[in-house]
């Protein structure tokens, strides 16, 4: 069985992680400081303000602005027997001291707002203090399972529990000892949190959504994890600590990397960054996927290119299409695409050939960790997939849409721009009949087509609107910008 190793690369800007498979990068995370979110983020709060006419109350938190606080998210209200929740002023007064948990984040000028309800999320559950309830995420939806899992979760609970518990979809087909290191992760959370909170004062942080390299530890290893290097002295001593806290069995396999060389670089995984980013990935064989993400979904064409097998056609598209499944499944989890995924297989006419890709698809998708699931060939032997959205594609946290082409991926030629200013002059000539010259203000291209091919175009029209059109390049113009400026 091939070996996993995860590579955790931290600077005070971001954390990248690599997860390797026999040496081949199969995912790539990455989480950035500036764009950390504080939801999840427990407090221990002091009411500033009370505003019984908005029924909410002004709460500091030590962040820069006061956070919001509705009455419908006070978890007191929500028990009380009536359908409507008490006024607010019979809940909250000036002063108190309460533990609360950001549900979203500061937006413009407006703080972050809060809910007095206290949920911590695990790898399989999330787990909830102050509530009694074992619920099950809607999305299993297999009514035997829900009842499985309900009753494996009651029947592992300590006999001292008092809080709830929902089960997440990622629980779904989990055993016993998954749920149990989970059952056992946040109660060890919830005690602490409890415990910081009798000993601090308000407006104090008691917990932190975890980082991306603590989750990596609490939900990415596995038991195939051969190693977890990391490339930072006081990381690798916070992870030792947390480890040793919260998921001891990870503990031996955490290492800390020395070397000389950057580790990413060592292990060519900022070659890998950039490949993922291409829309083409070349195959092994000769063959090639082209890959695009629109916001409906995501497409992957398979192409045979220059490779020609030694026997039939057949059995170079078959070939190809066996290799691109493979790819596939690498290129889902390297990008994480999520949403709808359409894969378009080179045509294949034997049947058996059609089986024998979708199981091997199917096969090289089992090691994802992240739920899917697979249509057979569609009539146009196209096969239809969803895997769902974790976190935003690694696409859209490195890149942003071209400001050119405003995502388009192509740009106009320059003889179509010339025919837009061509059209554009005539219509403001008949607008501002009193301009006494119009100049062409536009990129070099554009412009060296006017002096040249289209010379004759713009001569003929200076002439039918009666007004001398002139012309100037604008370096920092790109392709598609222009201006007409009347003289």
């Amino acid at each position: 069985m091939s070996t996993e190793d995860i590579l955790i690369n931290i600077t005070p800007q971001e954390t990248r992680v690599a997860v390797l498979l026999a040496g081949v990068v199969q995912e790539l995370h990455i989480e950035r400081a500036a764009t950390r979110g504080l939801v999840g983020n427990i407090y221990l709060g002091r009411v500033a303000r009370v505003l019984p006419g908005m029924q909410s109350a002004f709460v500091d938190v030590g962040l820069e602005r006061a956070a919001f606080l509705h009455v419908a998210d006070i978890w007191e209200a929500r028990q009380m027997p009536s359908e409507r929740p008490p006024p607010i002023e019979r809940l909250l007064r000036q002063g108190d001291v309460t533990l609360v948990q950001v549900i979203k984040d500061p937006i413009g000028t407006k703080g972050a707002r809060l809910s007095t309800q206290i949920s911590l999320a695990g790898r399989m559950l999330v787990y909830l203090p102050q509530d009694s309830h074992i619920g099950v995420s809607q999305r299993i939806e297999d009514e035997a399972e829900r009842t499985h899992l309900r009753e494996m979760l009651t029947g592992l609970l300590p006999a001292d529990e008092t809080g709830g518990y929902i089960i997440r979809t990622s629980a779904e087909d989990a055993d016993e000892d998954a749920l149990r290191a989970d059952i056992d992760y946040l109660r060890k959370r919830w005690l602490q949190i409890k415990d910081a909170a009798g000993k601090v004062p308000p407006e104090t942080q008691l917990y932190q959504e975890l980082s991306l390299s603590q989750r990596v530890l609490r939900d990415v290893v596995n038991d195939e994890t051969a190693s977890v290097q990391i490339d930072s002295r006081e990381n690798f001593v916070a992870l030792q600590a947390f480890a040793t806290q919260y998921v001891p069995n990870v503990l031996s396999r955490l290492t800390h990397y020395e070397g000389e060389r950057p580790l990413f670089e060592l292990n060519q995984i900022d070659e890998e960054i950039e490949k993922a980013l291409a829309r083409r990935v070349d195959l092994k064989s000769g063959g090639y996927l082209i890959i695009d993400q629109t916001e409906a979904m995501t497409t992957i064409d398979v192409n045979t290119g220059g490779f020609v097998g030694t026997r039939s056609f057949d059995d170079t598209i078959f070939k190809t299409n066996l290799e691109a499944a493979q790819t596939i499944a690498r290129q889902l989890r390297l990008r994480n695409l999520g949403g709808i995924i359409v894969l378009d297989f080179i045509d294949m006419v034997n049947p058996t050939h059609r089986e024998l890709v979708l199981a091997e698809l199917k096969k090289a998708l089992a090691r994802d960790r992240t739920r899917m699931t697979v249509s057979q060939f569609t009539p146009l032997g196209l096969v239809e997939m969803t895997r769902k959205r974790t976190r935003e594609s690694l696409a859209h946290v490195l890149c942003e849409p071209c400001p050119v082409c405003n995502g388009r991926g192509v740009l106009k030629t320059a003889r179509t721009v010339c025919y837009e200013i061509l059209r554009e002059i005539l219509r403001e000539a008949r607008q501002f009949g009193d301009a006494r010259e119009f100049r062409i203000l536009g990129a070099q291209p554009v412009i060296d087509l006017f002096l040249e091919e289209e010379s004759q175009s713009l001569a003929m029209l200076s002439d039918f609107i009666g007004k001398p059109i002139s012309m100037q390049v604008e370096s920092a113009y790109h392709q598609e910008q222009y201006d007409i400026v009347l003289m």
